[in-house]
């Protein structure tokens, strides 16, 4: 029987991504299989976030779960990985002394060498160092699980807001090389994907190195993913408002694949508040962005983060986020209550804004977005949009589901053949969580390989294989 791997991920899609990059790797290295059942487990991976204090805990209660199960099966293997192994460190083995691995988001690629060593040595094995962009180099070829996947483009981030950990756990901005992830992206294709996301802390702030010498942009890196055959969609999350540029805002003129749906975390439209967090930016440039960009996609739907409750934050400077909020018409959010993060410069910041009022001021901007999000969902009633057919439905599975550009699940009847192409909807009904459509016109799913060979001589590929 072969043995297996729990991967319990916490967090952003880029901790989904590296989730994903750990299977693949050990099932190269070691012959494990990924399995959605814990307790069938041989190697049991915790794969952390450190951004809000309660996704912390979370951690440390779920090795808890697992510690009578070490204790049953002492060959059991139990590690934790991401931002709260690089922040944490030893000090993880201190509260939960039973854990064997402990290894950061930049040294998962170490994880078969850590294997081993704990096999060898019978002793814990720690490794949170910061070695760049080497992992991308150590891991095998991606596995594609599904129509749509994630790509990670950059590690790390160098804006230092006040309140934000990731600097601290996942290092500065570094970019991946740009042949590389226009051979991943490529790869990816061949295996049926159709949609890609690049990832990274900061993907807006990529400058890839190319193979003449040049660096690219985030806004190139489009451009390239597009011409890739077999490519149709294309999203990039998260990005900074410092960082979006002209070219990006030429890319949403320019390339169609590029989706019209953009995640642009603004935190408050608060002028003092932003200064406080050091964004960088002002709500007014902010918005000044946006305008531009909607002369280039009218049609855009925008969704960001917020939080509430920063240190002094006061009713007029909530009163200032609810008023942007309205202004750009968010059609989505995540928003928190800010969270004291150790080692970040607003952890000393006074904090004298009362719970219940951090409470009520939540609850209120997450109505406002949910009402905005409604109208949004009623005005696509009667109009026809492209879905990217994911599989069936999860409330019933005689039926398919499928994706909008804005990020909209669809459910429709339709032959499964349809699963992993794109479908014509008309739009039927808006509901709370999700839209019903009938299925007007289907693509096929194209069985042949899709690559590079159009654009390969340019990056200098050859016929390397992609």
């Amino acid at each position: 029987m072969p043995r297996k791997v729990f991967i319990q991920t916490y967090g952003c899609q880029m901790n989904e991504y590296d989730s994903s990059r750990m299977a693949d790797l050990l099932r190269e290295s070691h012959g494990l299989e990924r399995t959605e059942r814990p307790e069938e487990a041989d190697v049991l991976l915790l794969n952390t976030c450190s951004i809000r204090e309660k996704a912390q805990e979370k951690v440390f209660s779920q090795l808890g779960r697992w510690r009578p199960w070490k204790q049953s099966r002492p060959d059991l293997v139990i590690g934790v990985g991401g931002c709260v192994a690089s922040q944490e460190g030893e000090l993880i083995r201190e509260r939960a002394p039973y854990v064997d691995l402990v290894f950061g988001p930049q040294t998962l690629h170490r994880l078969p060498a850590m294997l081993d060593a704990l096999k060898l040595r019978q002793q814990p094995q720690i490794d949170v160092s910061f070695p760049e962009i080497e992992k991308f180099d150590r891991l095998p070829e991606p596995r594609a699980e599904g129509p749509s996947a994630f790509v990670s483009v950059m590690e790390g981030c160098s804006k230092y807001c006040t309140y934000c950990v990731v600097p601290y756990t996942r290092g500065e901005e570094v970019s991946r090389p740009f042949d590389d992830v226009i051979a991943e992206v490529a790869s990816l294709a061949e295996q049926g994907v159709r949609e890609v996301n690049l990832l990274g802390q900061n993907v807006n702030a990529y400058r890839g190195p190319m193979h003449d010498g040049e660096i690219a942009d985030l806004a190139l890196l489009i451009r390239y993913c597009a011409a890739i055959d077999g490519i149709d969609r294309i999203r990039f999350t998260t990005s900074h408002p410092v960082e979006f540029s002209d070219s990006l805002i030429e890319a949403y003129a320019e390339v169609p694949e590029l989706v019209s749906f953009l995640h642009l975390p603004v935190q408050s439209g608060s002028d003092r508040i932003l200064a406080l967090m050091k964004r960088g930016h002002t709500a007014l440039e902010y918005k000044d962005k946006i305008r531009r960009l909607r002369r280039a996609r009218p049609e855009i739907s925008l969704s960001s983060d917020f939080i509430v409750g920063f240190p002094g934050e006061t009713e007029t400077d909530f009163e200032a986020t609810l008023q942007l909020i309205r202004e750009i018409g968010f059609d989505q959010s995540f928003s928190f209550l800010y969270s004291a993060r150790p080692g970040t410069p607003a952890a000393d910041y006074p904090d004298l804004v009362p719970a219940n009022v951090k409470q009520a001021r939540l609850a209120r901007l997450q109505q406002q977005i949910n009402q905005q999000a409604q109208q949004i969902s009623r005005k696509m009633v009667g109009e026809r949009h492209r879905v990217l057919v994911t599989g069936p439905s999860r409330k019933d599975p005689s039926q398919l589901a499928g994706r909008t550009e804005n990020n909209r699940v669809v459910n429709f009847s339709g032959p499964k053949s349809l699963v992993g192409g794109f479908a014509d909807l008309l739009i039927t009904e808006a509901l709370p969580n999700s839209l019903r459509g009938e299925l007007q016109q289907a693509t096929a799913v194209d069985p042949g390989p899709a690559g590079m060979a159009s654009i390969a001589p340019a990056l200098g590929l050859g016929n390397a294989r992609l």
